[in-house]
């Protein structure tokens, strides 16, 4: 008997040894995570998924900071004047644009998120941006209306050396490829310089080709999982690796993640967790992440107020890349460098150069394909062998109908003979202190015309930060568009130059971006008192939030939402972010503040009928001829 008491106590003490182990493992994946909601992919959806939909009224929409009248009434006058000029000068790009946004999910999707979702419709319908274009030349685009702008959108990292460049790698790459055509299967020729080369630019041995960055990213985690036999990646929390659930767990994804660990970058903690846990396969690192680690990449549409920041420290995120290499080799954890931005832009050998540190497996995309869409994946013959001599039937399966296509290969050709052109090489000598004498000079000049607002940058790179708390950031980049600059739908989150701007094309830019930085001073938007703080902002876009659920009726009343409660609690932020990998709402709450919120009642704001603000639209964009 006993012994029988014995054995029973030996095997609840195993147990509860099991049972504190896990939770131990548990308590430092927390501490592993983000004190917000970015590393918290299921609370961060449900978050999202009570965020009603609200906007503000004619009035209300210039006084969301509560600015006195006159204020108000600069900004309006302001707003009518763009609008009017928009009228003016973007007819035939805005009606287009409106034609085709009916019957395409993405426009729709990038049209509405501009900016913060309360002014978003009252602003499209007034200042129609206009997403059509009809050439380009030099540092410049042309719209359907015949307006030449500066373009600092870049592609979205594309554009690398200047639109002429990549034109020019097309047309020769699809002459070089004609005679084979759109055969696949087989591989053109150029196929064997192309693998030559980025052998040689990332210091790897295997190169395997793919459609777009997304796919890039999913056939590295793949064979990082299918070479250690485990289960889980590591991500870092904001980083974006595109849009397949396993990298973007998150808002934007309905599918619960289950193998993804969204960790805090430059973290003690993490290091511990990639020490400790054995079911890491990969850690993804995106390199444009040390502007920003652990936010988002920024966008208008999260403009809430004058919390955006960024800071490139080189030194300190070498250091953190060079610990993440000794634990990763440590632990045989496949670090892999998602290159599809920088890669090129930073270096010609990307980030492995830039920051000297080499990776397992590196994805490249974008300006690789000169021109042509891509995704292309990097590694030794250990990491990117596909199948086991011993176990034939044991694969790692990745093959796409377009992989190789030969008139991306043709381009790619191009874009790889040009990188060993002598006048090519030497834009990337002193790159570094050239983009940061242009970004000192620009915030310079914004500093002597005494507007809020400063830039960072890594490289050519550029963040648009703001130092004095407003609502009404956002409204820069229609600013800058009726200046001449030509921004992408995150507005002024991201600018990206090419390359191939001189001094004297810099020089007009800014000009161009001081001279819209003034004129939106003047009209009042960046007015601001004594009571004014980001914090304030914040606390009553969270009033306006419970005063439109407790309009809707909704059945989550601040009284009884114990569960969320005690969520928040165990957070610094309280972010809600609707996105495709881009946030709209960010509200840093200190304080559970319910209790003196009560039932909460704001005037102006209008909670409307969707489905008719819907058949409006619609109606809209088929008046236009």
């Amino acid at each position: 008997m006993d012994i029988v008491i014995v054995i029973e106590y030996a095997a609840s003490a195993a147990a509860l040894s099991v049972v504190l182990l896990q939770v131990k493992r548990r308590l430092e994946l927390s501490r592993a995570k983000p004190r917000s909601l970015a590393g918290h992919a299921r609370l961060a959806r449900r978050v999202a998924s009570l965020m009603p939909y609200y906007e503000y009224d004619e009035d209300r929409f210039f006084r969301s900071d509560n600015a006195p009248e006159h204020i108000a009434t600069l900004r309006r006058d302001g707003f009518l004047r763009l609008a009017s000029l928009y009228r003016q000068r973007f007819p035939e790009t805005s009606a287009m644009t409106a034609r085709v946004r009916t019957g395409a999910s993405d426009l729709q999707f990038t049209s509405a998120y501009r900016v913060p979702f309360q002014y978003s419709r009252y602003v499209r319908q007034r200042l129609p941006s206009g997403s059509m274009l009809m050439s380009s030349d030099g540092v410049t685009v042309r719209d359907t209306d015949s307006n030449a702008m500066y373009d600092v959108a870049g592609s979205y990292g594309v554009n690398l050396f200047g639109y002429d460049f990549y034109k020019d790698c097309m047309a020769r790459g699809a002459e070089r490829v004609r005679d084979l055509g759109p055969v696949l299967g087989a591989y053109h020729p150029v196929v064997a310089y192309n693998i030559e080369r980025i052998r040689q630019i990332s210091g790897h041995d295997e190169v395997s080709f793919h459609m777009s960055g997304t796919e890039a990213v999913m056939q590295a985690v793949r064979l990082a999982r299918y070479h250690t036999g485990r289960s889980h990646i590591v991500r870092f929390a904001g980083a974006y690796h595109g849009w397949w659930s396993d990298v973007q767990p998150g808002i934007g994804n309905p599918s619960t993640v289950r193998e993804t660990y969204s960790l805090a970058e430059m973290s003690e903690q993490t290091l511990h967790v990639l020490r400790t846990r054995r079911d890491i396969a990969c850690v993804l690192v995106n390199p444009i992440q040390a502007m920003h680690p652990n936010s988002a990449p920024p966008g208008d549409s999260a403009l809430v107020d004058s919390g955006r920041t960024a800071h490139f420290d080189r030194a300190a995120y070498t250091r953190w890349l060079l610990q993440l290499r000794k634990v990763c080799s440590e632990r045989r954890i496949a670090l892999i460098f998602d290159e599809i931005f920088v890669g090129f832009r930073i270096a010609l050998g990307g980030a492995q150069e830039y920051f000297d540190v080499r990776a397992d497996i590196v994805t490249y995309g974008k300006t690789l394909g000169g021109g042509f869409p891509v995704g292309v994946v990097c590694g030794s013959h250990a990491w990117m062998k596909r199948y086991r001599d011993d176990r034939p039937a044991d694969i790692c399966l990745a093959r796409g109908t377009f992989n190789a296509h030969p008139y991306v290969m043709g381009a790619m050709h191009e874009f790889l003979r040009r990188l060993e052109a002598p006048e090519l090489l030497r834009l990337y000598d002193g790159l570094d202190e050239l983009w940061a004498r242009r970004t000192a000079r620009m915030i310079a000049a914004l500093a002597d015309e005494q507007v809020p607002v400063r830039v960072e940058n890594l490289s050519s790179i550029w963040i648009v930060c703001y130092t004095r708390p407003s609502r009404y950031n956002w409204m820069l980049q229609y600013y800058l568009r009726a200046e001449g600059l030509m921004l992408s739908w995150v507005g002024t989150g991201r600018l990206i130059f090419s390359l191939n701007y001189s001094d004297a094309d810099f020089a007009e830019v800014t000009r161009r971006f001081v001279a819209a930085a003034r004129a939106m001073n003047q009209d009042g938007w960046w007015w601001s008192d004594q009571s004014s703080s980001n914090r304030a902002i914040r606390r009553q876009a969270l009033r306006e939030i419970l005063a439109a659920w407790w309009r809707k009726g909704s059945r989550l009343r601040i009284a009884s939402s114990a569960g969320m409660r005690r969520e928040l609690l165990a957070l610094d932020q309280f972010a809600a972010q609707e996105v495709a990998g881009r946030s709209v709402v960010q509200l840093d709450v200190m304080e559970w503040v319910s209790e003196d919120l009560g039932c909460p009642d704001q005037t102006g704001l209008d909670i409307p009928d969707l489905e008719q603000v819907h058949r409006t639209e619609q109606q809209a964009a088929n008046a236009y001829p």
